[in-house]
């Protein structure tokens, strides 16, 4: 007598096992703890790094020390009450919500690029001005990605259908469009880049992706210099030598690994930072993970990537376990978000990358990116309630 798994469809009844997947075979259990107790771990050294970042910033400006620690808050149990939400509301819907949530991604970022409201700064234009906070519709565009090729890929990989040009490919290419103009480079990129994880996931043709990628390597080389704008092409090419412009365009560069050398192997202590004492801009966004480096040092850059790390695994290890391919591809999509995002932040914060603008997921100092991800693992927590089910047979040996 052995024993051997398979799931209730597989088994008919003359007890030879069949193909596909029922209802029956899913169960529902509780949300992944694992995954919700490291995002809640990410957003509370959130909390801590922005409080030592800013509270200088306060002091110069005459503000309560805890003015950007109390905004990230409210934005937190925001984003934590959407967390719940998403968490309780069947995946398998937000397909219904497809066209309609397109639609106000592409109103949004109309707003940003051509009425008023648009706010601009530092050369940027991506933000809506709300009074109580800025709005970042670009930030709307990740879930979007994950939605829509998920379910235009969760059958069959077609890119060359007509419905799949018509309905994904063209208005995703209008997005892109409408945050490249913005400008958001580093955006487009995580956007693009999750597109290909997908395509790659879902079990596209490798030929097509090679030819494909062939033609728009060679279409970016010739445009390369069109298209980027004069900012983007300099923070390449002092990415390659901060020091032609230490004083100017490779400042925050050179400020960034001067902090990495500071904190050496266990930092210099909560709070002791002295980047954040106005020799670092941006420390509480796009260079955060700068200060955490100055004041933990290795062991707390080495915790900050081992979550990271450990949070990928958790929302692919959600992905297999899922039981229809929908909520794989929406899964591998979301996790490749939280992963490649934190690699890039990381990465540019260690001069490894050129400048690119990209926050540190749950850490870095944002309203609309805050609520945003945690939306996102409220999706993913949804997903791992529904599993496979899967059944000890006895086979006669």
């Amino acid at each position: 007598m052995s024993y051997q798994k398979f799931n209730d469809s597989q088994l008919n009844n003359s007890g030879k096992i069949s193909q596909g997947k029922k209802k029956s075979d899913t169960i529902l259990t509780a949300p992944d703890k694992p995954l919700l107790i490291m995002v809640v771990f990410l957003v509370i050294i959130g909390f801590l790094a922005i409080f030592s970042a800013t509270a200088p910033k306060c002091m110069r400006e005459g503000a309560p020390l805890i003015s950007f620690l109390l905004k990230q808050g409210i934005f937190a149990t925001v984003g934590f009450l959407a967390l719940a939400f998403f968490a309780n509301f069947d995946y398998h819907k937000l397909e219904k919500y497809n066209t309609k949530f397109l639609w106000v991604v592409i109103a949004l970022l109309c707003v940003v690029m051509f009425t008023p409201l648009g706010v601009e700064i530092n050369g940027a234009r991506r933000w809506i001005n709300l009074g109580f906070m800025q709005l970042q519709p670009s930030e709307f565009a990740k879930p979007l990605f994950c939605m829509l090729i998920a379910s235009a890929f969760k059958d069959k990989v077609k890119i060359f259908n007509t419905s799949f040009i018509v309905k994904v490919a063209i208005p995703l290419m209008i997005v892109l469009f409408l945050v490249f103009k913005q400008p958001n480079l580093s955006m487009v990129v995580i956007l693009l880049a999750t597109g290909l994880a997908l395509y790659i996931a879902a079990g596209g043709p490798l030929l097509v992706l090679g030819i494909g990628g062939g033609f728009v390597g060679v279409g970016i080389i010739l445009l390369f210099h069109k298209l980027l704008k004069g900012y983007q092409m300099d923070r390449i090419t002092i990415w390659l030598n901060p020091g032609s412009d230490a004083q100017g365009k490779g400042y925050n560069i050179i400020q960034s690994l001067i902090a990495f050398a500071s904190g050496g192997f266990s930092g210099t202590g909560y709070g002791g930072s002295i980047q954040k004492m106005a020799y670092l801009p941006e420390c509480h966004t796009d260079f955060i993970f700068s200060i955490i480096a100055e004041e933990f040092g290795f062991l707390g850059c080495f915790f900050i990537i081992g979550l990271f790390a450990a949070l990928v695994h958790r929302g692919l290890k959600i992905a297999k376990r899922c039981p229809d391919m929908y909520g794989k591809l929406l899964a591998i999509g979301i996790t490749f978000i939280f992963g490649f995002q934190a690699f890039l932040n990381m990465a540019v914060a260690s001069s490894l990358f050129p400048v690119t603008g990209v926050t540190l997921p749950f850490i870095s100092y944002g309203g609309t990116s805050v609520i945003v991800f945690l939306s996102m693992i409220g999706i993913l927590l949804n997903i791992s309630r529904q599993r496979i089910k899967k059944i000890k047979a006895e086979v006669n040996g």
